[in-house]
């Protein structure tokens, strides 16, 4: 028998009760997924499979090996800098010209801002090597309060009923660098 590797956890999952004047909110049918005790937040639908990954967080519309809908994020924390005017549509279109996907469409850039981060992301569709179908791949990076994110959904052309919306969901409830001191009441620093 061989040994056995240790590895370092980077992440570790904790479920708390919330007091009962708690502030967190999200819509009907969806969590509230938080990272780095607020360097990341979005919602997410209620019944989706977490699974944290080496540098990143994955939720899944069905367990493996049924899944169909893939919503990854990641994130970063910069150091101290004016980040203001940090090209970020520059850097998905890098992005965009070094993907391997066999890309049939290149999606418009699109722009947003929420709260203080900014946030570009784009569509492509591409044909699946292993399946031989189309797939779409939607790719967001945001950049405010000190925290850089990365956050990507694939799914299958025939899921996009079901996937556009849990992707406007989570742009729209996306929020950067909002810590939390007290994660059972949800307020913000300082409180």
């Amino acid at each position: 028998m061989g040994k056995q590797k240790k590895t370092k956890l980077k992440w570790i999952k904790e479920t708390l009760d919330l007091d009962k004047d708690h502030n967190w909110k999200s819509e009907p049918g969806n969590r509230i997924f938080v990272a780095g005790r607020g360097a990341l937040r979005f919602d997410v639908p209620h019944n989706w499979h977490f699974h944290p990954k080496e540098n990143s967080f994955e939720f899944l519309d069905n367990k493996p090996p049924d899944d169909e809908i893939r919503l990854e994020a990641s994130f970063n924390l910069l150091p101290p800098a004016d980040w203001a005017e940090f090209p970020l549509a520059p850097l998905l279109r890098k992005i965009l010209k070094d993907e391997e996907r066999d890309v049939t469409d290149f999606g418009k850039i699109e722009h947003f801002k929420r709260q203080t981060a900014r946030f570009v992301w784009t569509q492509i569709e591409f044909i699946d090597p292993v399946e031989d179908r189309p797939a779409y791949s939607r790719i967001a990076i945001g950049l405010g309060s000190g925290v850089q994110c990365l956050i990507t959904m694939d799914y299958w052309v025939e899921d996009s009923e079901i996937a556009v919306p849990v992707w406007d969901t989570a742009m729209n409830s996306v929020v950067l660098g909002l810590f939390i001191r007290d994660p059972r009441k949800g307020f913000a620093f300082p409180d």
